[in-house]
Formats: structure tokens, C-alpha cells, sequence
């Protein structure tokens, strides 16, 4: 089989691809986007992800569809067309035999074509709240996968799976962390996701030294060279007292091979409230403090974190309040733990850890 995998969301797409990589005669082509702007030439992590694997890489230059319309919009659209050109003419170059879509912009032209092509179309919704494009790609693939089942009024019913959302075995492997100091004390692991988050980052600067007393904490701070959080939190880890400076493990990024570790020492994990962290949350069973990105696309974020706190596994902080009222939530989550770790043995949710292999097995139906 010849598979051409394209779209926005690459984690859940990795894992679906480390699920085939797994079976015989199967031959993947990924389609997505190689730079991170026309401006910004620097290589995307979705190219640097898909290539270190020996797959087979094509950049795609389409229009963006957007949900507020400005003079922008307008030019993206015109591109559109374009997109389909170019598809048309990958499509036409890999002659696959089905098409599995992640959503996004680039995914759409792909997908589209396929249809045209009479080429079997899959498509994966990896947010409670649709994205635009895959709301345009379900009205005509053949099934369409959705990681949460409150995403199902969305769609043609006949068509869902509710596969979950595809998470890389890697969260699952853990091994000892030597940087990571053992001591009679919660760990808690902060993160912003892949590029950081600067405001939560602000937010740990102010109470980094009452945290550092208490608990042992592993920040991922991001690399942004706008601000430099990573350089400012590493000067202020300095000015901790001398006894707390160990108890700050301060990380631009964290590797695959290393997430899986620090999930398992963590007790309780703050940070955006993207598909994938939620997916792996549940996953794993582990209380988090949610902090839902404001702009987030059709406040998915905002959803994905009351879908959770609705569950009694996740507390909700929005990033306008002060820096206090999060060491206060933070130290009311940490000493009611035991609570959320209840509240994930009630929580009835799709099973996350096999939707990669469903989605497997559901292209060679």
C-alpha cells in the first residue's frame, strides 16, 4: 500500500507512522509544510520529525483558511487554487493508494484531490473543537477519526471511529534521569509545549523561589529569541538560595526519549491545554493545572481543559490572574492529589493508548 500522510497535527501523525513502520508493505509519503514561514526559512519540526525517519518529504505551498476575515484572508484564499495544482500534480507523482489527513490547510488541497482521483480519503480530528479544514475534508472522506467523543455532532455519524488521539510510545518508556535531583519531594513538570509559552513563564519567575522550597521543579521554557525566557530564568536560578538552585531544572526543550521520564517522576503538570497534552494526560492518569492558550482557535483550548476539570483530573488557571493566585492553586492541587488520582479511575474516556493502532488497522480494512 502506498500511503500519503499530510496535515497540521505531526505528534499524532508521528504515531501513526511509527504504527506502520511496524508491518510489511506498507510505503508512507508525508506532505506537509518544510519552513516555518515565507519570511522565516528555518526548517519546521514537522520536516526535521518526518525525515529523520527516512520517510519521504514534500513541501506544499497553499492558502490558509482562517476563521476572522481580513485582507489577508482574501490573498490566502487566491492561494488555494495553487494548493490544489500543486496536489494534483504530487498526487499524480506518488500514485497512492489511500490518503490520510491530520487536518489543516495543507491537508485539504491533498485530500481534496484525492476525492476527485476517487483515491479512499481517512481523515483524524485530534481537538474537541473542529478546525475548519477538517470539517470541509469530512463531508467527503470515507471515515473520519475523532479523538474525543463530544467531537461527534460534527460529522456524518455513519462515517465516525472514535479512535481517540494518537500518542508516541515514547510517553510510555521511562528510564532514571540523572540531572533530576531524588528527593522526599513533589515534582512538578511545566511546560509550555515545543516553543515555550511565555506568559506561563513569567508567571514561574515571580514564585520560582517559594516553588523551589517546597518541590523540585523541570520547567521547559521554550526557545523564543523574542523574549529569551530561557536565558532571563536561568540568571534568576542563580539568585536562588544556594539550597534551592538544584531543585530548578530549567530545559529550552525536552527530547523524546526523555518526556516519558519526566512524566512518570512528575506528581502534577502545568502547562497549555493543547490536544496532545490532554491526550497524554489521560493517558497516563496525571493531575495537571491547565492553562488555556486565550487565542486558541475556536477556544479549543479552553474546551479541551473543561473537559478535564469536568472530570474532577484538572484545575483550570486563566493566564490573566496574578502570579499568586497560581501558588495558591498550585499548592491546593498539590495537597489534594489523591482526589485526582481517584477521579481518573471514574473517568470513563476512549482509550488513548491504542488509537494509533486503530487507525492502523482501520487503512488495511
Amino acid at each position: 500500500m502506498r500511503l500519503i500522510i499530510t496535515g497540521g497535527h505531526v505528534t499524532p501523525a508521528l504515531a501513526v507512522i511509527e504504527e506502520l513502520m511496524s508491518r510489511k508493505n506498507v510505503e508512507t509519503f508525508f506532505v506537509g509544510r518544510k519552513h516555518n514561514s515565507n519570511i522565516d526559512k528555518s526548517l519546521t519540526l514537522e520536516y526535521k520529525e518526518i525525515t529523520s525517519l527516512k520517510i519521504p518529504f514534500f513541501h506544499l505551498t497553499t492558502g490558509r483558511l482562517t476563521r476572522l476575515f481580513s485582507k489577508q484572508t482574501f490573498f490566502e484564499i487566491l492561494k488555494i487554487p495553487l494548493g490544489v495544482y500543486y496536489a494534483w500534480r504530487l498526487i499524480n507523482k506518488i500514485k497512492p493508494d489511500k490518503i490520510l489527513s491530520f487536518g489543516g490547510y495543507i491537508a485539504l488541497p491533498v485530500a481534496f484531490c484525492g476525492f476527485l482521483k476517487k483515491i479512499p480519503v481517512y481523515t483524524h480530528e485530534q481537538t474537541i473543537n473542529p478546525g475548519i479544514a477538517n470539517r470541509i475534508i469530512g463531508l467527503f472522506a470515507n471515515k473520519i477519526f475523532l479523538s474525543f467523543p463530544e467531537s461527534n455532532k460534527n460529522w456524518n455519524k455513519s462515517k465516525v471511529i472514535i479512535s481517540g488521539n494518537p500518542i508516541r510510545k515514547q510517553i510510555f518508556q521511562h528510564h532514571v534521569l540523572n540531572w533530576v535531583p531524588h528527593k522526599n519531594q513533589k515534582v512538578l513538570f511545566i511546560t509550555g509545549g515545543s516553543l515555550g509559552a511565555h506568559s506561563i513563564n513569567q508567571h514561574i519567575s515571580r514564585i520560582i523561589n517559594q516553588l523551589t522550597a517546597k518541590y523540585t521543579i523541570i520547567h521547559q521554557t521554550g526557545d523564543t529569541q523574542e523574549y529569551d525566557d530561557f536565558t532571563l530564568l536561568s540568571n534568576l536560578r542563580f539568585e536562588l538560595p544556594k539550597g534551592q538552585q538544584e531543585n530548578y531544572i530549567i530545559k529550552k526543550h525536552i527530547s523524546g526519549d526523555e518526556i516519558g521520564s519526566i512524566y512518570c517522576f512528575s506528581d502534577l503538570v502545568i502547562g497549555r491545554a493543547g490536544a496532545n497534552t490532554i491526550s497524554e494526560l489521560i493517558a497516563l492518569k496525571k493531575p495537571a493545572i491547565l492553562i488555556p492558550l486565550p487565542w486558541s482557535a475556536g477556544q479549543e483550548q479552553l474546551k479541551h481543559a473543561e473537559y478535564l476539570n469536568k472530570n474532577k483530573v484538572a484545575e483550570i488557571f486563566e493566564q490573566s490572574k496574578t502570579s499568586k493566585e497560581l501558588l495558591n492553586l498550585i499548592e491546593k492541587t498539590i495537597s489534594a492529589l489523591q482526589n485526582y488520582q481517584k477521579s481518573y479511575l471514574q473517568f470513563i474516556s476512549h482509550n488513548q493508548n491504542n488509537a494509533a493502532q486503530t487507525l492502523a488497522n482501520s487503512l488495511f480494512d
